[in-house]
């Protein structure tokens, strides 16, 4: 193995970023965080900022829409990490702008981390919000810049804990509300696995210009099994109300922002099986848990047995 190469991570105090900031410096590699002047002003972000510096990240300040910024940052790493928000993926042309004048970068994550775009089904507003992601591909594609998209799937924390139960806090213990027929086949990440394998690829050659999917065979499970592992944890049977498709597509019609985006999400999920209806090949992509066997996952029945 040769020299570990210099990370910057984009948006590295959001809900995914903070991790992916943790992993890289965790495991050695020069980690860098650009993070806007007014995000290290603000209060709510200073103790985080404080646990990057204290972990060996080097904080740079620069910003989306200042491009003399993000080349000067760009130019000092090897590679580019960038987690930004929905409200910011549009954003990330200039990134790319910015990687193609500094011409030094070996590879660009771009901000994915959940359904394979490319091959997701979603109606809107879900259709619209992730083909924002589509275009950065092909903007990365266009311009030759080395690659790797990150398909994570469901983020646990997102899900688990309530079980994907719309408004209710830690899992529920009366009743439950499944999408479509619950059984199609969905994949459940623990964030701190998703960054841990994101940083696994940063030097790997075999996950050059490809998708890298999370999917560990544990962590594979229709509503319907995820229903029956709580029941049996819980020793208690859950009265299971079955949301159809076509119920399921009024709700998110007339549901109001964010609820539309998340029920649209769900749908592509439950009931379009988006996350696991197809093969993954070589030619496009590897999946992290057969690449890298020594990585010990978090289960979706470990995760769970938290709340019991």
């Amino acid at each position: 193995m040769g020299e570990k190469s210099k990370i910057l991570i984009i948006g590295g105090t959001g809900y995914i970023g903070k991790f992916i900031v943790a992993a890289s410096a965790k495991s050695g590699h020069p980690t860098f965080a650009l993070l806007r002047e007014a995000t290290i002003d603000d209060p709510a972000k200073s103790q985080l900022i404080q646990d990057f510096q204290n972990s060996g990240v080097t904080i740079l300040k620069g910003d989306l829409k200042e491009p003399e910024s993000l080349v000067k940052a760009i130019k000092q790493v090897d590679v580019v990490i960038s987690t930004v928000g929905q409200m910011q993926l549009a954003d990330q042309v200039n990134i790319i702008a910015a990687i193609k004048q500094a011409g030094n970068i070996k590879r660009f994550f771009p901000s994915e981390f959940g359904n394979d775009v490319d091959r997701a089904r979603a109606v809107e507003p879900a259709k619209s919000a992730w083909s924002v992601k589509v275009e950065i591909r092909r903007g990365i594609e266009a311009q030759g810049i080395p690659y790797t998209y990150v398909s994570a799937n469901y983020f646990a924390g997102y899900s688990l804990p309530t079980l994907m139960q719309p408004g209710i806090p830690p899992p529920p213990r009366d009743k439950l509300l499944i999408f479509g027929d619950g059984n199609a086949k969905a994949v459940f990440n623990d964030e701190c696995d998703i960054a841990t394998y994101t940083i696994r690829t940063v030097d790997d050659p075999t996950t050059l210009n490809k998708t890298l999917y999370i999917k560990p065979p544990k962590n594979i499970y229709s509503f319907n099994e995820i229903a029956s592992l709580w029941e049996n944890k819980i020793g208690k049977t859950l009265h299971k109300i079955y949301l159809p498709e076509h119920q399921l597509l009024q709700q998110i019609a007339d549901s109001p922002m964010p609820i539309n985006i998340i029920l649209a999400i769900n749908h592509s999920v439950f009931v379009k099986s988006d996350q696991t209806y197809f093969e993954i090949d070589p030619s496009f992509g590897f999946e992290a848990s057969q690449l890298y066997p020594d990585v010990n996952y978090t289960t979706v029945d470990d995760y769970l047995q938290q709340f019991v």
